[in-house]
């Protein structure tokens, strides 16, 4: 699978547009369908690709479809039903879905490709818009070893780690693991931040001799500076943020996992909303500690 291959590519967002891109760059043959089709022309202009009306047409003939959507029902939407991906590929195909959703509807999914022999991957990313745009993305996959395998040197392409977690349902819970842990991070470090001002520290020097120590994170380097500067126009959604936590919290109930902070969170979050912040970045937490409404 490692030699160009026909692929498809449905949903081209901020995520989807640049990934089915870098696979176009590679040499690989791409189809590529979005709901809104003047993204999938935008898309073709830029990459030369083509274009698709429906899942289904898209994924036809192909070694690998990809999905990048937005939750399970839009998962479900490009998935099932007869103008869905599903209906268009061939047995011994790869169904890869970058999507984060629920461990939930990828058990379901495996199950249904598993009765048309298609195999099926649900892989997660993190690394957010300049990782898909880099080709930096981190991948966490659930599935079968022998269907990663063959798809893991063209999910290569815009990734810098791919990597097998489990059966289905592994990549979408490791993926709530690292949402989980980057809510926390951000707390603190709005927390800290916001300290530091109000006990008169030089923000910059603070940022530049800690990131040197034990509070190193990748949330400390990439948006410590723009946090002090309240800056937050850019960056992962707070809308995208409360959905994948809403996400974690549904799982929580069912695997009996204790999230007090991550449920915290989620409520500041949806305070940010209230200020006008559903599409300021993540680390826009900090808006709340530093300004009064």
């Amino acid at each position: 699978m490692a030699e160009k291959t026909k692929v498809a590519f449905i949903g081209l967002g901020v995520m989807g547009f640049p990934m089915a891109g870098h696979l176009a760059a590679a040499g690989h043959e791409v189809t590529v369908y979005n709901r809104t089709a003047a993204r999938a022309e935008a898309w073709s202009a830029k990459h030369g690709g083509k274009r698709a009306a429906t899942p289904a047409e898209a994924a036809k003939g192909t070694a690998i479809a990809f999905v990048c959507v937005g939750n399970d029902d839009d998962v479900g939407s490009v998935v099932f039903g007869d103008n869905g991906a599903l209906a268009g590929m061939a047995s011994n195909g790869i169904l890869v879905d970058h999507t984060t959703a629920s461990a939930e509807i990828a058990r379901e999914i495996a199950a249904a490709a598993a009765e048309r022999k298609v195999g099926f991957l649900d892989a997660p990313v993190s690394g957010g818009q300049a990782g898909a745009e880099n080709a930096r993305l981190t991948v966490m996959v659930g599935g079968e070893q022998g269907v990663f395998d063959r798809a893991k040197p063209v999910i290569d392409t815009y990734a810098r780690a791919c990597v097998l977690m489990g059966p289905a349902g592994s990549g979408q819970l490791s993926k709530m693991v690292n949402q989980i842990c980057i809510a926390g991070l951000l707390q603190g470090l709005s927390e800290g931040i916001n300290f530091a001002r109000k006990a008169g520290l030089d923000g910059n020097k603070l940022l530049e001799v800690i990131s040197k120590g034990a509070a190193q994170s990748w949330q400390m380097e990439n948006r410590g500076q723009t946090m002090l500067a309240d800056k937050f126009d850019f960056g992962f959604a707070v809308d995208w943020m409360r959905k994948d936590l809403g996400i974690c919290l549904a799982e929580a109930k069912r695997n009996r996992a204790r999230l007090p902070v991550t449920a915290l969170v989620d409520q500041f979050y949806a305070q940010v909303q209230a200020r006008g912040g559903a599409r300021w970045d993540t680390s826009s937490l900090i808006h709340l500690l530093s300004h009064d409404l």
